[in-house]
């Protein structure tokens, strides 16, 4: 049995980096299914459920602005972090002031959706006292509290996301796209399949009437 949620995000600004231009960072036309459900788990994760996006919908007028931030160009290598560990004598320190890299940024702004959402138990992490029910109410209490394992984002840390649960009889908000009958987003970002080498899952993204679904 699946349990759902309706959750109603948003915030200022909003980053969904398009895989084939990170060096120049350009947002997704709106957000992505990973982005959405990395959005829910900063609210409630457990090794015992699986959250699904089922669908989103895109609530404001879709808005780019250009900016120039100040990032850093390197990651810290795996092999120093080895390293690292074995014999404690590598320094894992960065310094923005050393490899600081200034990059064009091509973000959202004014971004506001409602997440469709449900989670499935995962069979081989639940134990005796892991229930659908249990689960289910300690999510939706931390939605309805504001409270959260970490602050949701928009893509990027620097872009925090506002939340709230919707429940059934409260009145849907309408879509500045109600009208639109379809727009062509093209090919987007799924999720990621860790269970298979860290796979990228893409698929054809629409939007009708506001609403993208994200199928099976």
């Amino acid at each position: 049995m699946a349990f759902g949620i309706k959750l109603l995000v948003k915030g200022d600004y909003a980053c969904f980096t398009r895989p084939e231009m990170k060096g120049e960072r350009v947002s997704y036309d709106v957000i992505t299914p990973s982005a959405a459900r990395g959005i829910i788990e900063a609210i409630y994760w457990k090794p015992a459920i699986r959250w699904i996006v089922d669908r989103f919908i895109v609530l404001n007028p879709i808005e780019f602005d250009e900016v120039r931030r100040n990032e850093l160009g390197n990651k810290i290598p795996p092999r120093n972090i080895h390293q690292a560990i074995n014999n404690g004598d590598i320094d894992l320190h960065q310094y923005i002031t050393e490899d600081r890299q200034q990059r064009a940024t091509m973000l959202l702004r004014n971004v506001a959706y409602i997440i469709e959402a449900h989670f499935l138990m995962v069979e081989d992490k639940t134990g005796p006292e892991d229930t659908p029910e249990k689960h289910y109410n300690m999510a939706i209490r931390r939605m309805r509290s504001g409270q959260c394992f970490r602050q949701p984002c928009f893509g990027c840390r620097e872009f925090p996301a506002c939340f709230s649960l919707l429940s059934e009889d409260e009145a849907m908000p309408i879509s500045y796209y109600q009208n639109e009958e379809q727009r062509d987003l093209g090919w987007m970002l799924k999720d990621i399949d860790f269970n298979n080498d860290c796979t990228p899952k893409f698929f054809r993204a629409s939007m009708k009437h506001g609403i993208v679904e994200v199928g099976p």
